[in-house]
């Protein structure tokens, strides 16, 4: 049943559910929607081991009482039964476990055919685009969003290109650069996402083909995130490293979809870094990993020197910080912007996924079905929730 005229969504028992809730970052934003979902949400947590959800919502519950009766729901991604039944249960459904490929489609199309809203924290770029050409068409059908990356990947970049578009004029072409400094570290999951994505380069290319042979032509606009080459931004006053991760495959995306972004749009995604030694040391290291990724004993050294469920303790994360630079230019007009926080890969993950639940479940919103971002599904009702949960967007100068 289409979500417009389809009653079934506001009579199933849950507005929300967290899949995943036990895991490291699935915790911390099970602790988030305790502190933060609003009087009257209904919302619980899943995830394959009783024990653990138990002991879960006895922790939540020595913080917020409220949660000694926290519904649990036990489901496995190897039980197609159970996720269809936790997709029909709730109007919008989350996941954080990974890697996706291995983990991760169940539970899209079981949302998919149920109409059920689905968001993840997906950087497998390999990952989205088969969950496109598999499973956007069934979710046009029902009405079902099936939104990626709503952690640090994507939402500070989707979002903070999107805010960027809006300080520039309309109707003019666009150029966008995005440039990503932080201090933090990761987790276990997060290893074992990259190195499963890095070794898998040939069939993440035949992914994006098959993608873009199901894929509308843009007509009368154009859309795109070329890589860029290396090179020292005056800008921001750093050397800037091109990032090939999803990042700017998703700005893009949004950019197809929304006319806001100009008849020809151009957006680079770059890490930047001070120094030119920390810069190539960097590109060494990259590269180091990348090449032991491709070889199946040194992938599965590298992804046990932290095991999934693992990450940094609380007084590391609380030191953590990122910031997202972007710099816009149109119309013979520039403009500088920056989207900044905390910790990224967690507390403020945490707080990205859980916002995003929280906006497709009780705002106001665009409407859309089928795969789409953030930006395109939530836009200005995100933005603002997540400005007010601390997350900084902000104009620094234009000119």
């Amino acid at each position: 049943m289409n979500r417009q005229n389809g009653t079934d969504r506001a009579q199933r028992p849950y507005d929300v559910v967290l899949f995943g809730a036990t895991g490291f970052v699935g915790a911390l934003t099970a602790e988030y929607l305790a502190a933060h979902a609003p009087e009257g949400c209904r919302w619980a947590v899943a995830g394959r081991s009783r024990q653990k959800l138990e002991q879960l919502r006895e922790r939540l519950a020595a913080r917020h009482p409220g949660c000694a009766g926290l519904p649990l729901i036990e489901a496995d991604v190897n039980d197609p039964e159970a996720l269809r039944q936790l997709a029909e249960s709730a109007r919008v459904v989350a996941t954080t476990v990974g890697p996706y490929l291995l983990y991760g489609e169940a539970l899209v199309a079981a949302c998919a055919e149920a109409g059920t809203d689905y968001v993840d924290l997906t950087g497998e770029p390999e990952f989205v685009d088969l969950m496109y050409v598999r499973h956007d068409a069934r979710a046009r059908e029902t009405g079902a969003r099936l939104i990626h990356a709503c952690g640090f990947d994507s939402v500070p970049h989707d979002l903070g290109a999107y805010f960027t578009v809006q300080q520039l004029p309309e109707g003019v072409p666009l150029r966008v650069d995005g440039f990503v400094r932080s201090n933090a570290t990761f987790s276990g999951g997060t290893l074992a996402s990259a190195l499963n994505a890095m070794g898998r380069g040939r069939q993440m290319l035949r992914a994006a083909h098959e993608r873009r042979l199901h894929e509308p032509r843009l007509v009368g606009r154009r859309a795109r995130a070329p890589l860029g080459s290396p090179r020292f931004s005056r800008e921001t006053g750093a050397w800037a490293l091109p990032l090939p991760t999803v990042d700017a495959q998703i700005v893009a995306r949004s950019a197809r979809s929304l006319k806001r972004y100009g008849p020809d749009f151009r957006y680079r995604h770059y890490a930047a870094v001070r120094t030119l030694p920390m810069a190539a040391g960097g590109a060494a290291a990259v590269g180091a990993l990348f090449a032991l990724a491709q070889l199946p004993p040194a992938r599965r050294w590298l992804s046990e020197r932290i095991k999934p469920g693992e990450g940094p303790d609380e007084q590391r994360r609380a030191k953590s910080w990122f910031s997202v630079r972007f710099v816009g230019e149109g119309g013979g007009h520039t403009v500088f912007t920056e989207v900044s926080g905390g910790d990224p890969g967690y507390g403020e993950t945490a707080k990205m996924l859980a916002e995003s639940m929280l906006c497709l479940a009780h705002d106001q919103l665009p409407d859309t079905s089928g795969q789409v971002t953030t930006a395109v599904a939530m836009g200005d009702a995100l933005l603002e929730r997540l400005q007010a949960a601390g997350i900084r967007f902000r104009v620094a100068a234009t000119r």
